[in-house]
Protein backbone atom coordinates (compact mmCIF):
# COMPACT_ATOMS: atom_id res chain seq x y z
CA UNK A 1 0.00 0.00 0.00
CA UNK A 2 1.66 3.13 -1.21
CA UNK A 3 1.31 6.23 1.69
CA UNK A 4 0.30 9.44 0.27
CA UNK A 5 1.98 12.59 1.18
CA UNK A 6 0.42 15.78 0.30
CA UNK A 7 1.67 19.77 0.78
CA UNK A 8 -1.02 21.93 -0.24
CA UNK A 9 0.57 25.38 0.69
CA UNK A 10 -2.21 27.67 0.97
CA UNK A 11 -1.10 31.38 -0.03
CA UNK A 12 -3.93 33.08 2.37
CA UNK A 13 -2.95 34.00 5.53
CA UNK A 14 -6.34 34.64 6.81
CA UNK A 15 -6.94 35.17 10.35
CA UNK A 16 -5.22 32.67 11.42
CA UNK A 17 -1.81 34.00 9.92
CA UNK A 18 -1.13 31.43 7.85
CA UNK A 19 -0.51 29.25 10.65
CA UNK A 20 0.61 25.58 9.35
CA UNK A 21 -2.10 22.50 10.39
CA UNK A 22 -1.14 18.80 9.57
CA UNK A 23 -4.18 16.32 8.98
CA UNK A 24 -2.79 12.91 9.46
CA UNK A 25 -6.42 10.74 8.33
CA UNK A 26 -6.07 7.61 6.40
CA UNK A 27 -10.02 8.13 5.13
CA UNK A 28 -9.04 10.12 1.81
CA UNK A 29 -12.47 12.14 2.43
CA UNK A 30 -12.47 12.54 5.63
CA UNK A 31 -9.37 13.98 5.19
CA UNK A 32 -10.43 15.86 2.06
CA UNK A 33 -12.60 17.27 3.53
CA UNK A 34 -10.52 18.75 6.23
CA UNK A 35 -7.92 19.95 4.48
CA UNK A 36 -10.74 22.24 2.57
CA UNK A 37 -12.34 23.25 5.44
CA UNK A 38 -8.88 24.76 7.43
CA UNK A 39 -8.05 26.03 4.28
CA UNK A 40 -10.94 28.08 4.16
CA UNK A 41 -10.41 29.28 7.73
CA UNK A 42 -7.20 30.75 6.97
CA UNK A 43 -4.54 27.82 7.24
CA UNK A 44 -1.60 26.59 5.36
CA UNK A 45 -2.49 22.92 5.51
CA UNK A 46 -0.49 19.66 4.70
CA UNK A 47 -1.55 15.74 5.17
CA UNK A 48 -0.95 12.48 5.39
CA UNK A 49 -2.26 8.93 5.46
CA UNK A 50 0.08 7.20 7.65
CA UNK A 51 2.18 7.56 10.34
CA UNK A 52 5.23 7.05 7.74
CA UNK A 53 3.80 9.51 5.50
CA UNK A 54 3.92 12.10 8.48
CA UNK A 55 7.21 11.43 9.60
CA UNK A 56 8.45 12.22 5.94
CA UNK A 57 6.38 15.66 6.33
CA UNK A 58 8.06 16.18 9.48
CA UNK A 59 11.28 16.13 7.75
CA UNK A 60 10.35 19.26 5.61
CA UNK A 61 8.01 21.49 7.93
CA UNK A 62 7.03 21.52 11.70
CA UNK A 63 3.02 22.24 12.04
CA UNK A 64 1.51 24.39 14.60
CA UNK A 65 -1.18 22.51 14.57
CA UNK A 66 -1.90 19.03 14.40
CA UNK A 67 -5.68 16.83 13.95
CA UNK A 68 -4.84 12.84 14.20
CA UNK A 69 -6.96 10.11 13.44
CA UNK A 70 -6.91 7.35 16.25
CA UNK A 71 -7.22 4.48 14.25
CA UNK A 72 -4.80 4.65 11.09
CA UNK A 73 -4.14 1.30 8.24
CA UNK A 74 -1.12 -0.21 9.11
CA UNK A 75 0.43 -1.03 11.97
CA UNK A 76 1.36 2.22 13.62
CA UNK A 77 -1.84 3.68 15.49
CA UNK A 78 -2.52 7.74 15.73
CA UNK A 79 -0.83 7.37 19.38
CA UNK A 80 2.38 6.77 17.60
CA UNK A 81 2.05 9.63 15.77
CA UNK A 82 1.19 12.02 18.56
CA UNK A 83 4.38 10.69 20.46
CA UNK A 84 6.45 11.20 17.33
CA UNK A 85 4.81 14.83 16.89
CA UNK A 86 5.24 15.62 20.69
CA UNK A 87 8.58 14.76 20.03
CA UNK A 88 9.37 16.56 17.54
CA UNK A 89 7.86 19.30 18.42
CA UNK A 90 6.35 20.02 22.22
CA UNK A 91 4.77 23.31 21.03
CA UNK A 92 2.62 21.86 18.30
CA UNK A 93 -1.09 21.37 19.82
CA UNK A 94 -2.54 17.45 18.84
CA UNK A 95 -5.83 17.09 18.46
CA UNK A 96 -7.11 13.17 18.64
CA UNK A 97 -10.21 12.20 16.49
CA UNK A 98 -11.65 8.41 17.00
CA UNK A 99 -14.68 6.92 16.23
CA UNK A 100 -13.85 4.57 19.02
CA UNK A 101 -13.70 6.49 22.04
CA UNK A 102 -12.39 5.24 25.42
CA UNK A 103 -11.66 6.46 28.63
CA UNK A 104 -8.16 4.50 28.16
CA UNK A 105 -7.20 5.89 24.96
CA UNK A 106 -7.89 9.44 25.57
CA UNK A 107 -5.74 9.14 28.63
CA UNK A 108 -2.99 7.62 26.71
CA UNK A 109 -3.29 10.39 23.99
CA UNK A 110 -3.22 12.92 26.44
CA UNK A 111 0.31 11.26 28.02
CA UNK A 112 2.06 11.42 24.86
CA UNK A 113 0.95 14.77 23.88
CA UNK A 114 -2.41 15.70 22.57
CA UNK A 115 -4.04 18.59 24.18
CA UNK A 116 -7.54 16.84 23.20
CA UNK A 117 -9.27 13.66 22.09
CA UNK A 118 -12.59 14.04 20.29
CA UNK A 119 -14.91 11.01 19.23
CA UNK A 120 -16.49 11.44 15.69
CA UNK A 121 -18.01 12.89 14.26
CA UNK A 122 -15.92 16.13 14.60
CA UNK A 123 -16.22 19.08 12.63
CA UNK A 124 -13.85 21.75 12.14
CA UNK A 125 -15.85 23.94 14.48
CA UNK A 126 -14.91 21.26 17.33
CA UNK A 127 -11.45 20.76 16.46
CA UNK A 128 -10.58 24.44 16.54
CA UNK A 129 -12.74 25.50 19.16
CA UNK A 130 -10.48 22.54 20.69
CA UNK A 131 -7.30 24.18 19.94
CA UNK A 132 -8.52 27.17 20.97
CA UNK A 133 -9.28 26.21 24.84
CA UNK A 134 -5.28 24.80 24.58
CA UNK A 135 -4.52 28.47 23.74
CA UNK A 136 -5.50 29.87 26.96
CA UNK A 137 -9.47 30.98 25.50
CA UNK A 138 -11.21 29.93 28.56
CA UNK A 139 -14.93 30.77 26.98
CA UNK A 140 -14.42 27.91 24.78
CA UNK A 141 -16.66 24.79 25.32
CA UNK A 142 -16.95 21.96 23.39
CA UNK A 143 -19.75 20.08 22.17
CA UNK A 144 -21.31 17.28 24.31
CA UNK A 145 -20.12 14.01 22.44
CA UNK A 146 -20.88 11.45 24.89
CA UNK A 147 -20.38 7.79 23.81
CA UNK A 148 -22.55 5.68 24.89
CA UNK A 149 -22.18 3.31 27.44
CA UNK A 150 -22.97 -0.03 25.19
CA UNK A 151 -20.07 1.86 22.81
CA UNK A 152 -17.87 1.78 25.03
CA UNK A 153 -18.71 -1.29 26.51
CA UNK A 154 -18.03 -2.62 23.22
CA UNK A 155 -14.72 -0.69 22.86
CA UNK A 156 -13.68 -2.79 26.78
CA UNK A 157 -14.57 -6.14 25.15
CA UNK A 158 -13.02 -5.64 22.25
CA UNK A 159 -9.68 -4.54 23.90
CA UNK A 160 -10.16 -7.62 25.90
CA UNK A 161 -10.45 -9.98 23.59
CA UNK A 162 -7.21 -8.42 21.98
CA UNK A 163 -5.47 -8.97 24.95
CA UNK A 164 -6.76 -12.09 25.11
CA UNK A 165 -5.94 -13.45 21.34
CA UNK A 166 -9.79 -13.74 21.30
CA UNK A 167 -10.59 -16.54 23.67
CA UNK A 168 -13.61 -15.80 24.96
CA UNK A 169 -13.49 -17.99 28.37
CA UNK A 170 -10.27 -15.75 29.25
CA UNK A 171 -12.00 -12.53 28.18
CA UNK A 172 -15.45 -13.65 30.08
CA UNK A 173 -13.60 -14.49 33.29
CA UNK A 174 -11.33 -10.82 32.96
CA UNK A 175 -14.86 -8.71 32.49
CA UNK A 176 -16.28 -10.51 35.16
CA UNK A 177 -19.24 -11.86 32.89
CA UNK A 178 -20.59 -15.30 32.13
CA UNK A 179 -19.34 -17.07 28.97
CA UNK A 180 -22.96 -17.34 27.53
CA UNK A 181 -23.64 -13.53 27.84
CA UNK A 182 -19.97 -12.72 26.54
CA UNK A 183 -20.95 -14.91 23.63
CA UNK A 184 -24.50 -13.62 23.13
CA UNK A 185 -22.97 -10.09 22.81
CA UNK A 186 -20.63 -11.20 20.60
CA UNK A 187 -23.53 -12.58 18.52
CA UNK A 188 -25.25 -9.98 18.38
CA UNK A 189 -22.46 -8.18 17.01
CA UNK A 190 -21.25 -10.28 14.50
CA UNK A 191 -18.08 -11.08 15.61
Amino acid sequence: MGHTIKAEPNGCAGEKGGRLLLVVEDDAALSRTLVRSFERRGYRVISADSFEAMQALLLQQTPDFAVVDLKLNGEASGLACVKTLHANSPETLIVVLTGFASIATAVEAVKLGACHYLAKPSNTDDIERAFGMTEGNTDVELAARQASIKTLEWERIHEMLVATDFNISETARRLGMHRRTLARKLEKRRV
